[in-house]
């Protein structure tokens, strides 16, 4: 193996933190993936991953020559492509991890349009929660809702969905009236059970000068479905996208309140590992996504 294929290999070993996905996506035997590391790293005189049974990680010098290697392999890809008129087709398997119904609604309302597209990506895709273990699994792209986490994965913004206050007509005659955010204090909310929210149900109002909002709650849960049924139950107070309540608040099983105390929009973003260059049907998803998202847009603002 030459010294841009052992480079090529170290770099996919990194970016999926395994050997065995490594040598498979290049198509070599594992036991000729790990002699050729352990090549690379006699002929360099440094020690560039760590492994165990279970994990490989990267070390403070292989962190070192993955950077300035993934870079130089970015350039040579570019190189030779400018220099060839043929055309990277998607191919492959495409690993989607999709958190939440909306996340889900937004990506798979129109999947059949990417299938028909790029026929030759076949999609796997999963619902995870921590981010550590999917980039361990081989995820290749991930849609959220909220706040991207911190990390060092590139971000491309999806969708600002607009939020509405609701709760059902049965929890609203049980409760006191509702005019404005002084009145929550009288109020029960869904508490959701997710890292830093320890299971508090929160409301958040008031437009460019938003102000949280602390209730009680009796029930708390960890999935926006579960969310979304308590209170169609009575459960308690709710905010969440338009977007996911619409039918709900047409039929009149929610009811919206605190109209003159907006909520402030959504975010959904698409993450992906940070990379100089995505594989083709990586790449090709994050252009469908991006672009069918902004036509979503555009018609839901008409």
């Amino acid at each position: 193996m030459d010294r841009f294929d052992s480079l090529r290999l170290f770099t996919r070993i990194v970016e999926l933190g395994s050997f065995t996905r490594a040598a498979g996506e290049l198509g070599i035997p594992r036991a000729s993936a790990t002699h050729a590391i352990k090549a690379l790293e006699r002929r360099l005189g440094v020690r560039l991953l760590e492994r165990t049974t279970r994990h490989v990680s990267v070390t403070p010098d292989g962190r070192l020559y993955y950077d300035c290697g993934s870079q130089l392999l970015h350039e040579l890809d570019e190189v030779e492509a400018s220099l060839s008129n043929v055309v990277r087709e998607a191919r492959g398997v495409l690993r989607l991890d999709l958190r939440g119904s909306v996340a889900r609604q937004l990506v798979l309302a129109q999947i059949d349009d990417f299938c028909r597209v790029h026929p030759q990506v076949d999609l796997v895709i999963s619902n995870g929660e921590r981010l550590a273990d999917m980039l361990r699994d081989g995820v290749d792209c991930l849609v959220r809702a909220g706040e991207p986490p911190e990390s060092s994965m590139t971000a491309h913004a999806l969708a600002l969905l607009p939020q509405v206050t609701c709760a059902s007509p049965a929890y609203l005659e049980r409760h006191a009236e509702l005019h404005g955010p002084d009145d929550l204090a009288a109020h029960l909310g869904i508490g959701w059970l997710q890292r830093q929210r320890d299971g508090e149900a929160r409301l958040v109002l008031g437009g460019e000068a938003p102000r949280e909002y602390r209730l009680r709650s009796r029930i708390s849960v960890s999935d926006d479905e579960s969310y979304l049924l308590c209170a169609l139950r009575g459960g308690g107070l709710i905010q969440a996208p338009r977007l996911q309540v619409e039918s709900h608040l047409r039929d009149g099983s929610l009811v919206e309140v605190l109209t003159g105390f907006a909520a402030p929009p959504l975010r959904v973003a698409l993450l992906h590992p940070a990379t100089p260059r995505l594989a083709p049907a990586a790449q090709a998803f994050v252009d469908w996504a991006v672009a069918r998202c902004a036509a979503a847009d555009r018609s839901r603002d008409g």
